[in-house]
């Protein structure tokens, strides 16, 4: 990785140019740090399929998941960075840098490419809850214990869970899973009370009427749920706190074709076909610059360190 880093330091303005015209010579190489069938699986496969279409070369696959993805991306961080090693991160990635302790990469180890889509978090609630929305949940809370699932200590569900209590004084206790079944299962039958989680998975149940939803975490109203209220509008204001998905290269990846991917990316993500497949699983197509990427990564690290911090979750 030294020597293809100083390499690629070594050329000119020129030479970078034209190697991100060449650019790419050869299948490129996506590492997933999750299980295959998976949300983040989907959504990059979906994604860098249209890509390699519109780059004429194959994007191979390869799931490595473990350890809250930090297997995957410490692969991707020592591989070379010749512009054909990448690694599709979530949220959790930038939790992942609060939550543990020693990690073998570092912030600095990577450069954005392109925050490809965002999943919106709904408010899920148990139907013993007297409740009708979310201000009427936060009122209820601050005088009656409550608990919230998620799929694992430093999931988004969990996160945006601690968030939510902080913020509103609540005597909230965290009840991590090991999948999504068992959350639904003991949400309807009010074992939990509260879940935040996308929509694809609890909505059916919701419209069912075996539990409630009462707002959307997002800037504004998820398209596919147009009558559930955003947090802000049911008077949390600046309460916005998405799920994503997104691309990293591993530092000293050529800047040219960091862009020439990122580009490739935001027009596959705004076709129809792509985009339509990424709202049926409830995500929402963004194909974002690497600047605006990374000012993602860094805002989201900073809000995860105060409620990590905040609520003294350790996972080491």
């Amino acid at each position: 990785m030294v020597a293809a880093v100083a390499s690629w330091s070594s050329m000119g303005a020129a030479q970078a140019q034209d190697a991100a015209a060449n650019w790419p010579s050869k299948p490129i190489k996506l590492t997933v740090p999750y299980t295959p069938g998976g949300s983040t699986d989907i959504v990059s496969r979906t994604v860098l399929d249209a890509v390699s279409k519109k780059l004429g070369q194959p994007v191979i696959v390869e799931n490595r998941p473990g350890a809250n993805s930090t297997i995957g991306v410490t692969q991707t961080a020592r591989a070379p960075a010749d512009g054909y090693n990448f690694v599709s991160v979530l949220a959790a990635y930038t939790v992942n840098m609060s939550l543990y302790k020693k990690l073998a990469y570092k912030p600095g180890d990577f450069v954005a490419v392109s925050h490809m889509a965002d999943l919106p978090m709904f408010l899920f609630a148990a139907n013993k809850l007297p409740v009708k929305n979310a201000k009427e949940l936060a009122e209820y809370g601050k005088t009656h214990p409550l608990n919230y699932a998620s799929s694992g200590t430093g999931a988004s569900a969990h996160m945006i869970g601690a968030r939510f209590a902080q913020e509103n004084g609540l005597n909230a206790q965290h009840v991590p899973y090991n999948g999504s079944a068992p959350i639904l299962s003991d949400l309807m039958s009010g074992q939990v009370d509260l879940l935040f989680d996308p929509a694809l998975v609890p909505m059916p149940h919701a419209k069912n009427g075996k539990i409630k939803v009462l707002a959307v975490a997002s800037e504004k109203r998820w398209p596919g749920e147009p009558n559930v209220p955003t947090m802000q509008e049911s008077g949390f204001p600046g309460f916005v706190m998405n799920s994503w998905v997104g691309l990293l290269a591993p530092k000293g990846t050529p800047q040219p074709i960091v862009d020439k991917l990122s580009k490739t990316i935001a027009e596959a993500v705004q076709s129809p076909e792509v985009k339509d497949k990424l709202t049926q699983l409830g995500f929402g197509a963004i194909g974002s610059t690497p600047a605006q990427f990374q000012a993602l990564i860094d805002k989201d690290t900073a809000m995860y360190r105060q409620i990590i911090e905040t609520a003294k979750v350790s996972i080491d």
